[in-house]
């Protein structure tokens, strides 16, 4: 008796599991974004060096690590955490993100002793940060790195008592900037620029 599958393809679908192309195609790319943290990774080591007598001595701690996944929201990402320190009572980390088909983003993510050694240094670049594209984590969740509003605002859309509210009360704070995956060329130059920025807002 002859059977056929219950579980149909669509055009589009059966096209692409007959293609290898496409999904080689993907590796490449997921290579170059590794290769690409590569690159940049010499200019921020250099930058927490000259900045070593001003910044806490947490940063310094553990070394660079990139790793990656394939369902950030279904989509697959690579993520370069450096400096990286989470313990169970404070967290001082600046996360560089690739989400596939999105964005390059930069964050600063501070919880317990670091968030509150670094609050009165960040709510005192309120203006700066505003100006420069900023947003700020609205979220109860750490762990998401999308831009909808339920996650991200930007800074711009606070006044300075709001945006300070949200640094002083919540538990952890998060403060990110994104570029376009379109805008590639421009991406070693943003990671650099942006990293320099964050890490001004925990010079003592």
């Amino acid at each position: 008796m002859t059977t056929t599958a219950k579980i149909a393809l669509s055009d589009k679908e059966l096209e692409l599991v007959c293609n290898t192309d496409w999904i080689l195609t993907k590796h490449s790319i997921i290579q170059k974004v590794y290769e690409l943290f590569g690159d940049v990774l010499p200019l921020l080591e250099n930058e927490l060096r000259q900045k070593k007598n001003q910044l806490p001595e947490a940063i310094f701690i553990q070394s660079p690590k990139i790793s990656k996944g394939e369902n950030y929201e279904l989509l697959p990402w690579v993520m370069l955490d450096y400096p990286r320190h989470f313990s169970k009572t404070a967290t001082l980390a600046i996360r560089t993100f690739f989400w596939w088909g999105n964005f390059f983003s930069v964050c600063l993510q501070l919880s317990g002793s670091t968030k509150v050694n670094a609050a009165d240094n960040i709510i005192k670049h309120y203006e700066w940060l505003q100006t420069a594209g900023y947003f700020i984590c609205v979220n109860d969740n750490p762990w998401e790195h999308h831009f909808e509003p339920r996650n991200f605002i930007p800074i711009s859309q606070l006044t300075k008592e709001e945006f300070s509210t949200i640094v002083l009360q919540q538990s952890f704070v998060k403060i990110a900037k994104k570029i376009a995956v379109e805008e590639w060329e421009r991406v070693p130059a943003f990671i650099t620029n942006v990293f320099t920025g964050l890490t001004g807002l925990l010079q003592k």
